[in-house]
């Protein structure tokens, strides 16, 4: 009788082993590795994008794996209060096809300035295309002078962006905000 239950336990345990194992595979089918996330990022902003790789090594290790990423452009000021406005297109990993996207947001800082911005923004928990539409927190400490790359997060629920900008301009300061993501292009930021 004990040969019997320590057999059992031991095909339940290889048997757990493996479906862990299995579902650990299926999630990394549906996510982005490293080297493609910093591929797609240098193709997007050009290989000569200055610590492109040390921002993507920083989000995936507070982050991990995305299920996406928005490739797009934005352009924003702010004198104190900010304005910020942009489009692009969402790719998910095993989606069909991309989904527009555009962006527009105020912020709120000790912050000053103006930058037009080339963004590449990962997608952490996104289910459904259809649930990037709604308005993301976040805060902001941005130092755009001719170039480099920067990284906030913004959150919403359980779901999670992380917008890289490199971008050309002058921009100095901090600031909280939303962006709001919708479907179509809005001029109204709120």
């Amino acid at each position: 009788m004990s040969d019997d239950l320590s057999r059992r336990a031991v095909a339940l345990g290889l048997g757990s082993s493996l479906l862990l194992a299995g579902e650990a595979s299926a999630q990394q089918q549906q996510t982005y590795s490293r080297d493609e996330i910093l591929a797609a990022a240098q193709h997007f902003f050009g290989a000569g994008a200055e610590g492109l790789a040390t921002v993507v090594d920083h989000v995936f290790e507070d982050l991990g794996r995305p299920n996406g990423y928005i490739e797009g452009n934005e352009g924003s000021g702010a004198i104190g209060v900010g304005l910020r406005y942009g489009d692009g297109y969402l790719h998910r990993k095993g989606g069909n096809g991309t989904t527009r996207v555009y962006w527009q947001g105020p912020s709120l800082g000790f912050d000053t300035g103006g930058n037009a911005s080339r963004v590449f923004t990962l997608s952490y928990n996104l289910r459904r295309p259809d649930d990037i539409f709604h308005r993301f927190a976040g805060v902001d400490g941005s130092a755009y002078f001719i170039g480099g790359v920067g990284v906030n997060y913004q959150r919403r629920n359980n779901i999670t962006l992380a917008p890289m900008r490199a971008g050309v301009g002058f921009r100095l300061g901090a600031n909280v905000g939303y962006l709001a993501y919708s479907r179509r292009r809005r001029i109204n930021p709120f």
